[in-house]
């Protein structure tokens, strides 16, 4: 039997994977180590993963398992406890992050309202919204209605949208709560 976190580890893979699907690559032919010419696909370059910490940061080894390479940034933003109005504390991206496509890892939407803010430094940075495909585990559908009206060129992916969206994944996921 699977336990919850072998599941969740499973569900990241499949929405990264399918993440991957959507980013541009260009066909190749590989000599293999004895001789055989195969003919495959590669990536573009200029792909990167940005995870909004600390829950995306669970998405990043999924991403690393399948694409070893990729560059991975970073975003910190908390919401306001009595506001719920998201707040940037910390951004890293790679120096070019404007002429990459951007998978954005973030597996809970609920409200929409830190994709929303990521967004928005993402597009500061000189992003375009049509450049990143947000990889979501479980969204509700107000939040992901939140994310389209503000940003209509975003790509989502998720792995099953809901009402009610679970609460405190990193805590959970990470073993600290």
């Amino acid at each position: 039997m699977m336990s919850s976190k072998e599941a969740l580890n499973l569900k990241i893979r499949l929405v990264v994977e399918e993440g991957l699907n959507q980013l541009p690559y260009s066909e190749c032919t590989v000599t293999t180590p004895t001789g055989h010419k195969y003919e495959g696909v590669k990536f573009e370059k200029g792909n990167c993963g940005v995870s909004i910490m600390r829950s995306g940061e669970a998405m990043e080894q999924g991403l690393r398992d399948c694409c070893r390479s990729i560059r991975i940034g970073k975003i910190l933003i908390q919401s306001d406890e009595e506001t719920q109005k998201a707040k940037v504390f910390y951004a890293k991206f790679p120096p070019d992050i404007s002429r990459r496509k951007v998978l954005l890892m973030y597996p809970i939407l609920s409200t929409g309202n830190t994709v929303i803010e990521a967004v928005r430094v993402l597009n500061e940075h000189g992003l375009q919204a049509k450049h990143i495909i947000l990889l979501s585990l479980f969204s509700t559908p107000h939040g992901a209605r939140s994310i389209i009206q503000e940003f209509p060129d975003i790509t989502i992916l998720t792995t099953e949208v809901h009402a009610v969206a679970p609460t405190h994944f990193g805590q959970r996921y990470f073993g600290t709560d």
